[in-house]
């Protein structure tokens, strides 16, 4: 006898691995970058040397930037497990996707369209805002011409409402990311996710 709700992508335990992978990263940065930041700034004092501060300048910059963006990603997995908890992934081969040329997006916003949920007939564009996440999907999508690297990101895997927000993966599935329509961002997202 057949289930009575589809399975979520959560169901499968291939997609728990995955996200078991991203939030542990998460963590680890939570614990990792404040320690290397500390350590260099420790290592900076007890050298007391003035010339070194250039030795140590940049790496202690970048764990401090680091340190700070580090919740950010828990935050993130969190939503991307709420999400996968939600919906069933559907899997598209070669989704339109672009770069820029939507309204609310910036000239670097990478776009992939899935099919409206209630009318199948209508495409709706999803963002991958610039972030030091997205760089794997920005250099994969959008480019409008066939390499090595695009055929990576051929199919893609999706879990969401692509009105609202949703998870991109490619099959596996690998490189978790979430996407989410610009203006639901800041209040419905938020708001629906965190519940």
């Amino acid at each position: 006898m057949p289930p009575a709700h589809p399975l979520t992508a959560w169901d499968d335990p291939s997609t728990r691995r995955a996200w078991t992978k991203l939030i542990t990263c998460a963590i680890a940065g939570q614990v990792i970058w404040p320690v290397v930041w500390v350590g260099l700034l420790a290592s900076y004092v007890s050298m007391s040397i003035t010339w070194t501060l250039w030795l140590f300048f940049i790496p202690m910059l970048y764990a401090f930037y680091r340190t700070l963006l580090q919740p950010a990603y828990v935050t993130w997995a969190l939503r991307t497990r709420r999400l996968l908890r939600e919906y069933a992934w559907q899997v598209f081969e070669t989704p339109e996707s672009g770069i820029g040329r939507m309204p609310d997006m910036t000239a670097g916003d990478v776009w992939l369209s899935f099919p409206h949920p209630e009318r199948s007939v209508e495409m709706v564009p999803v963002v991958l805002r610039v972030h030091i996440r997205s760089a794997w999907w920005r250099r994969r999508l959008g480019r409008g011409f066939s390499t090595e690297k695009t055929a990576q990101a051929k199919t893609v895997w999706f879990a969401g409402d692509p009105c609202f927000a949703g998870v991109i993966a490619v099959p596996g599935p690998r490189r978790l990311y979430v996407i989410h329509q610009p203006p639901s961002y800041g209040k419905s997202m938020s708001a629906a996710l965190v519940s």
